[in-house]
């Protein structure tokens, strides 16, 4: 009789690809990877993004806008959907309630839960939504079929005035169960939250850890944090401790099920913005898209391993990579939050930030983020830079207006060639596709193509064509009230693919 179980657990992994872009299939005990067939990269068939609750303010006014790019590695067969929904959910504590006012009022809220915010309905056009106020929920998106490869939302909140004022805006993530966020601070001028997501159907439990220039903020209350199913929950991080510290890495696990995890800054006089998480910890790290008019940049790292950090500065510029004098090393304890007051380290020159180890072979993995400051005294506007991983194969960014939008380009190794395309308008218009060179060691910052007869918003998409990695980031620049309002995407892979394993041989030979 023919052994089935070899081939359900090919099945499985090959499902598993598709729905969660995440597969392994060991080798068989004794087998030869010599005989080990060429992985094939497949389209996913199902993604999930979360994002935040937009904000404190009843002042606030937040944009949303999905996307998924046309043709997506092949694509899926079934046409699929897109959608974000809010969060918000029926309060079943009342529900022996019989008041007809009462059961009004959940039937309203269950509608509102149940529509959703954004519905994208065709690749290569962005789809877009809005809300506004101090109570808009937090929103959970999936995306199935040829609508899932490469999806992407975006966030982008304005708050006219008060200590939150600014322009925020925050790529929504992707679900998962480790998270680092250096850049963060529990300091009185501060007024920092974490925002916790949960997408699924049962509750998940998360740990915030905070780390500070001494080492671990010790704290109870940070443990065990429940989020609802379906719900988010956002922690003031300054509760969770009863340090003051200017520089705090916050650090976000799940005990059970997974979040989408972000931390939402505030500061008395630089106003308000998203700080989302580092990429995973590693001994050269990139953080891409400083503005040529930055007149205040203070690094921030976190060694999470056993060994301290000795890490050299380099900053990536239109012409070249120079060391800023002044500012050549930073030595990272192990567990210690280490900062670094870098001041206009750009000179009017757009530029990207690369850390690298100061010896060779004493690479030590870190994570890292950028406090940016543009403008001087009341008009003085905040944006981060997390290190990001690059761009690989695809990366996009949503919510690209007519004016405001600068596009910066990172070769840190070897040169290289992005074909970076301008999609459809939200309203109308032609998509448009441009090529840029990017010298080796070298940021090129540009004005984006414009789609053509553009109406509404539209998407930037990013393609490495040849050469070496490429990190990107988007600066989105809106002018209220005469500031320079103004927040920073940057664009890792998308992971649109996933690669499956090839069979090692034919299973429908073997025998129980």
């Amino acid at each position: 009789m023919k052994s089935t179980s070899a081939l359900s657990l090919i099945a499985g992994a090959v499902a598993l690809a598709a729905v969660t872009g995440f597969a392994a299939l060991n080798e068989p005990s004794g087998g030869s990877t010599a005989e080990a067939r060429t992985a094939t990269r497949l389209p996913v068939e199902r993604t999930s993004l979360l994002c935040p609750a937009p904000g404190l303010s009843d002042l606030s006014e937040t944009a949303y806008t999905a996307y998924t790019p046309s043709g997506a590695s092949g694509g899926s067969a079934t046409a699929g959907t897109a959608e974000l929904l809010s969060s918000a959910k029926d309060d079943e504590a009342n529900a022996d309630d019989k008041s007809d006012e009462k059961d009004k009022d959940k039937k309203s809220e269950k509608d509102k839960a149940d529509k959703p915010v954004v519905s994208l309905k065709e690749p290569g056009k962005p789809a877009t939504g809005e809300a506004s106020g101090a109570d808009s929920p937090a929103l959970i998106g999936t995306a199935t079929g040829r609508l899932a490869p490469g999806w992407t939302a975006q966030q982008t909140t304005t708050i006219e005035a008060g200590d939150g004022r600014g322009l925020l805006g925050i790529s929504c993530t992707a679900p998962d169960t480790d998270f680092w966020f250096p850049a963060a601070s529990t300091a009185k001028s501060r007024e920092d939250y974490v925002h916790l997501t949960n997408p699924d159907d049962t509750a998940a439990v998360a740990d915030i850890e905070l780390y500070g220039p001494d080492g671990s903020l010790k704290s109870d209350v940070g443990e065990g944090i429940t989020v609802p199913a379906g719900s988010g929950v956002r922690v003031l991080i300054s509760t969770l401790t009863s340090k003051a510290a200017d520089d705090v890495t916050v650090h976000v696990t799940t005990r059970t099920g997974r979040v989408g995890a972000a931390v939402r800054a505030a500061d008395d006089k630089t106003g308000s913005d998203w700080l989302t998480a580092s990429a995973e910890p590693a001994g050269t790290v990139v953080l891409p898209g400083i503005p040529a008019d930055a007149t205040s940049v203070r690094l921030v790292a976190f060694a999470p391993g056993d060994d301290d950090a000795d890490l050299g500065l380099k900053l990536l510029g239109k012409t070249g990579a120079v060391t800023p004098a002044g500012h050549e090393e930073l030595h990272v304890k192990s567990h210690m939050t280490a900062g670094m007051d870098l001041k206009d380290i750009t000179r009017g020159e757009a530029g990207s930030l690369m850390l690298v180890p100061s010896e060779k072979g004493e690479a030590t993995p870190v994570v890292a983020a950028l406090r940016v400051v543009r403008g001087k005294g009341d008009k003085q506007e905040v944006a981060y830079i997390p290190a990001t991983a690059p761009v690989g194969a695809r990366a996009t960014v949503a919510d690209n207006r007519s004016k405001g939008s600068v596009l910066s380009l990172t070769a840190p190794g070897a040169a290289a060639t992005v074909k970076v395309t301008a999609s459809a308008g939200s309203g109308g218009g032609k998509p448009v596709s441009k090529t840029y060179k990017i010298a080796a060691g070298t940021t090129t910052a540009v004005t984006p193509p414009l789609p053509t007869g553009l109406k509404g918003t539209y998407a930037l998409t990013v393609e490495t064509q040849s050469g070496g990695p490429v990190h990107a980031a988007r600066t989105l620049t809106e002018t209220v009230n005469g500031i320079q309002m103004f927040t920073v995407q940057t664009m890792p892979d998308d992971r649109g693919t996933v690669e499956v394993p090839a069979a090692r041989q034919d299973l429908s030979v073997l025998d129980d």
